[in-house]
């Protein structure tokens, strides 16, 4: 069996501030790492091979030269092989346009590798931006069953098995091969790379894919003018002063004056 994980190159947002004059990002001397939530993808796909020795992992990640980098990652951890999507024509897509590039990518790579993904994992939402919109739009791009906001899953009965997060707990779902599948972070961590696997990982070959490898990709929906949406303004929220604190005194004392304040401030009528 075959699986795929895109991953994303992105800045540590833990170092991450703000121009304040122009309101954008500084990513000059920021560290750039794995997307967490695809770090969560791609163990998911590594747990899988722990129990079938057949499957091979893919990692597939569209950005500058530079996302190399994390693409070597995945090669010191689980991933067999890698693919870059990177070209000039890239850029600026939003996430309709990357997701509609990714998944000319992924035919690109069957055709390249003779073979057919059965499986394509994604983290649920890049940190840089929290759209969670690029593997549901994947799936729909290739016409393929998702599950979304998976922890762990297993294969069993001839289908994907999904442990999946919901707003009132845990969920299991089966689903079809092929699929796709985004995953959020379970009550693990990822494992780390040996040195052995770091060492290879540095010499294997990481094969590009442009726009010209991509036979029939409509070039009126890539890049910046192939993006629907638009940036109109970033901006850093003002920190806010915290409002009257209650807390001398029992709970009950303290519960009867915020009663009060709630009902002298009208934001309640009564409070019986």
């Amino acid at each position: 069996m075959n699986i795929l994980v895109c991953i994303k190159q992105v800045p540590n947002t833990q170092e991450i501030s703000i121009d304040p004059e122009t309101n954008t990002l500084i990513r000059e001397g920021v560290e750039s790492i794995v997307n967490p939530y695809d770090g969560y993808a791609l163990e998911a796909a590594a747990r899988l091979k722990d129990k079938n020795k057949d499957i091979r992992i893919c990692a597939l990640c569209m950005g500058p030269p530079q996302a190399e980098a994390a693409l070597r990652e995945c090669l010191s951890t689980s991933a067999d092989v890698a693919y870059l999507a990177s070209d000039k024509f890239f850029a600026g897509s939003d996430t309709l346009a990357t997701s509609y590039i990714l998944s000319e990518a992924i035919k690109k790579i069957e055709s390249l590798e003779g073979i057919k993904f059965d499986m394509i994992f994604c983290g649920k939402q890049a940190i840089d931006g929290d759209t969670a919109q690029v593997g549901p739009q994947i799936a729909e791009c290739l016409d393929y069953p998702q599950i979304t906001y998976g922890l762990t899953c297993e294969i069993k009965d001839g289908e994907l098995h999904v442990l999946k997060e919901t707003e009132d707990g845990k969920e299991i779902l089966a689903v079809n091969f092929p699929c796709v599948v985004t995953f959020t972070k379970p009550n693990f961590e990822p494992r780390l790379a040996s040195a052995k696997r770091k060492f290879a990982a540095k010499k294997m070959e990481i094969q590009r894919i442009g726009v010209a490898d991509l036979d029939g990709i409509d070039r009126t929906k890539i890049g910046l003018k192939g993006s629907p949406t638009q940036v109109r303004k970033t901006y850093v929220p003002q920190v806010k002063k915290g409002g009257t604190v209650f807390r001398d005194g029992p709970p009950g004392e303290a519960a009867a004056k915020l009663a009060k304040l709630l009902v002298d401030n009208t934001v309640v009528k009564d409070i019986e």
